[in-house]
């Protein structure tokens, strides 16, 4: 870094275009974050009640997209795909990958709640009458998901943080503005020294979030 001088007005006078970056960050990621939870809940319950056919077709999912990089997979959507005559926009692309991926965790997450629920809990559910999916609606879900919640929560902020890949494929979110910006200026240590900062704030605050939900569906009395 010698002779380089730290310059914070460039981080100023190209504040506004980061933050029209971060805008698009922030909405793929919350797209891809909701959908990962979609999948990961009904995948999970699929592998719990381990249902023919479908059950397989969720596992190899799960491996297929767990054991693959999530560039390849991002390639394939983007630029695969359009061979075959499906051309979807940089946006999809971005939250359509970022739901398939935390979606392989997520059902790994939920189905590790699922059934990690006390046996006592589920035989007592079945004592009372309720029926095998009664006794999943009104036992086993709320308890497991109380169960997946730190997991989920680490697979939601892997999903932000991933929305930075983006920049293989030209979409214009955070990390792509900062390089674009890098290639105008040259000023590598403002703009990367911004956009750390900015990750940071937004994954404290989602970790927030995440740790409050927590508390709100912990059960009194149980360490759940």
């Amino acid at each position: 870094m010698s002779g380089y001088t730290f310059d914070p007005a460039i981080i100023w006078q190209n504040l506004p275009n980061l933050l029209g970056g971060l805008l698009l960050t922030l909405e793929v990621s919350l797209i891809g974050i909701i959908g990962a939870l979609v999948i990961g809940i009904a995948g999970g319950a699929v592998r719990t009640f381990e249902l023919p056919v479908v059950s397989g077709i969720v596992r190899v999912y799960v491996e297929f997209i767990r054991n693959t990089p999530f560039l390849v997979q991002l390639f394939f959507l983007y630029f695969a795909l359009p061979e075959l005559g499906l051309r979807l926009s940089g946006f999809t692309v971005a939250w359509v990958t970022l739901m398939i991926h935390g979606g392989s965790y997520n059902v790994e997450n939920f189905r590790a709640g699922f059934t990690s629920t006390a046996a006592g809990f589920r035989e007592g559910a079945r004592a009372l009458g309720l029926s095998p999916w009664q006794a999943f609606r009104y036992v086993t879900f709320p308890i497991g998901i109380r169960t997946a919640m730190p997991s989920v929560t680490n697979t939601c902020i892997s999903v932000l943080k991933g929305s930075s890949l983006m920049v293989a494929i030209g979409f214009p979110e955070l990390t792509d503005r900062a390089v674009s910006i890098v290639g105008q200026t040259f000023r590598v240590y403002e703009m990367f020294f911004t956009i750390a900062i900015i990750y940071l704030v937004v994954v404290w605050a989602l970790s927030i979030v995440m740790h409050w939900a927590e508390r709100r569906m912990a059960i009194p009395g149980f360490s759940i």
